[in-house]
Formats: structure tokens, C-alpha cells, sequence
């Protein structure tokens, strides 16, 4: 069964960020043709169809799996596809005519049982350094500087991912792309980075998010390692709403230094 399709024109919204890997002249150094739409934000597109299908139920309990295999540039039509299995929503994202990433979305039963004890809280690093082999270490804990999208900053995010669905507002609810961004907190607040790709991410949510809950991540780093030249990182990590309510159970992979960088 395929569901409507959902077409957005992209966004750059980390033309001004520390990861150059959004600026143009930086990324076309690394053999891409401009800055990199952020792809927790390609994440936040992905999430659109599977919370026009289910509602509540899916930002309270559902889960959600993208790969992100193509950029997406700022500016550019983008094409989301998705085809109903067996309660699994299958979704593609096609920009320029090319498949740039593929997920799957569904919505279990109920949220899986997560004890937050389970997830040690730290604080951020007192003094972030230049990444090196001991900023994610396996088996490290890392902690990220609390945030909260209250008001005019949660309107903006909606603006900027292009999410028009009234749920949020009418709501009050925040958009779970947010808990991917912090999740994308947990690595830069740790470290100071080069240019960086987030590569994909698997995420259970557990509860709504409300707009204005103070959000945090608790991560344990579950894999540090070269492949093909890239150094990748990998995160499991409990997203937490004002210190005491589980929000997603995170699976996050980046590249936290491209071939070329790493190579230098």
C-alpha cells in the first residue's frame, strides 16, 4: 500500500554551523556540490508520513530507522516515498533524481520498558579539545548541555524543517527531529570537530515530547572505528525530557572524520 507522497523543498539550516561540512566551498572540497542539508533534519522530513499515519500514537511510541546515503542541497525539491508491508512503512528520499536515503518506520504495540537508571548522566566535557582518539572512546559516557525549543524557537524549527502537520501546534507537542539534533549535541559538545557527517540513526520514541521540555541526552559510545578511510562513532543513548522522562532510545552512526580529513 503506498501512502501519499510528501515533497518539501529543502533547507540548509547549518549554513552558520561549526561542522563546515555545511558550508559550500568546504564541502565541495570533499567532492560534494554544496553544503549538506543536516541529516537530522533529511530525518525530520522522513518523520512527516509515518505521523500523518498514526497520529500521537507514532511521536509516542513509535519507532523510526533512516541510512543516509546521498546528500540533499539547500534549495532543492525533495521526494519522500513511502510503501506500506505489513505495518512497516518503507521510505525512500529522492532529490536531483537520485536516491539520497532510505528508513522504515512502525509502530509497535506499546513503548519498550527503559529504565533510565540504566543510562549514566554526566556532565558535558569542562573544555572541549580538538577531536582525538580519547574523545569517544567505547565505553565512555557523554553528557550534553540541556536545551529546551520554547515558543518562537519551536515555531522556527517547525519553519525550517517545512513541517505545516498542525499536531505540534495544536498540541503543544515538539517535533521528535529535535531529539535527533540533540543527539547530534551529544558529539559536538564533547569534542571540537571538523567537518562531520551523520551517517544514520534508529530511534524508539518512548513519550512525546512536549514544546519547552528541557532536553538532554545520556550516551554511552558503542563504537569507535576506521572504515574505508572514515573514522566512525557510534552512540547508544537515552533521550531524556526535564531530567526525569525517557523520550527516545537512540542508535546514532556519524563520521566524525572523513577520509580526507583523516588522511591529513
Amino acid at each position: 500500500m503506498s501512502i501519499e507522497p510528501y515533497r518539501v523543498h529543502a533547507y540548509n539550516t547549518a549554513k552558520q554551523s561549526e561542522n563546515k561540512m555545511h558550508d559550500d566551498a568546504v564541502a565541495k572540497r570533499f567532492g560534494f556540490s554544496g553544503g549538506l542539508v543536516p541529516g537530522v533534519d533529511v530525518m525530520a522530513y522522513m518523520m512527516h508520513q509515518p505521523v500523518a499515519k498514526w497520529g500521537r500514537a507514532f511521536l509516542e511510541h513509535g519507532l523510526i530507522d533512516a541510512r543516509f546515503v546521498k546528500p540533499v542541497y539547500d534549495g532543492e525539491l525533495t521526494e519522500l516515498t513511502a510503501t506500506e508491508s505489513d505495518g512497516v512503512l518503507s521510505i525512500e528520499v529522492k532529490s536531483r533524481g537520485q536516491l539520497c536515503a532510505t528508513g522504515t518506520a512502525s509502530l509497535p504495540a506499546s513503548a519498550p520498558a527503559v529504565s533510565i537508571a540504566d543510562y549514566k548522566e554526566v556532565a558535558v566535557v569542562a573544555e572541549r579539545k580538538p577531536v582525538n582518539a580519547a574523545s569517544y572512546e567505547v565505553g565512555k559516557w557523554l553528557g550534553t548541555t540541556p536545551r529546551d525549543w520554547a515558543g518562537d524557537a519551536a515555531t522556527e524549527y517547525l519553519a525550517d524543517i517545512r513541517e505545516a502537520d498542525p499536531i505540534y501546534g495544536n498540541e503543544d507537542l515538539g517535533h521528535p527531529g529535535l531529539l535527533q539534533r540533540v543527539m547530534n549535541k551529544v558529539l559536538v559538545d564533547n569534542a571540537i570537530l571538523g567537518p562531520w557527517i551523520h551517517v544514520g540513526s534508529r530511534m524508539q520514541l518512548l513519550s512525546a515530547a512536549k514544546t519547552g521540555d528541557v532536553i538532554t541526552a545520556r550516551a554511552k559510545v558503542i563504537g569507535n572505528y576506521d572504515k574505508k578511510g572514515h573514522r566512525f562513532v557510534e552512540l547508544d543513548a537515552l533521550v531524556v525530557g526535564n531530567g526525569m522522562t525517557p523520550l527516545a532510545h537512540c542508535h546514532h552512526i556519524a563520521i566524525y572524520q572523513p577520509r580526507e580529513q583523516a588522511a591529513a
